[in-house]
């Protein structure tokens, strides 16, 4: 888990853990790319779905 923060988000957990404004940023980012990925995938099946 620690890497995978250090390198996504470019904190530690331990940061991450104890400061409640760098855990909010990085949560905000999370859910953005989150409804980015959820609409790609969407769009991608319409695509999909035109072309048959």
């Amino acid at each position: 888990m620690e890497k995978a923060l250090q390198g996504a988000h470019g904190v530690g957990y331990e940061v991450y853990k104890r400061r409640h404004k760098v855990r909010m940023l990085v949560e905000r980012r999370r859910e953005r790319e989150y409804i980015k990925s959820q609409r790609m995938a969407a769009d991608l099946g319409r695509k999909m779905l035109s072309n048959l």
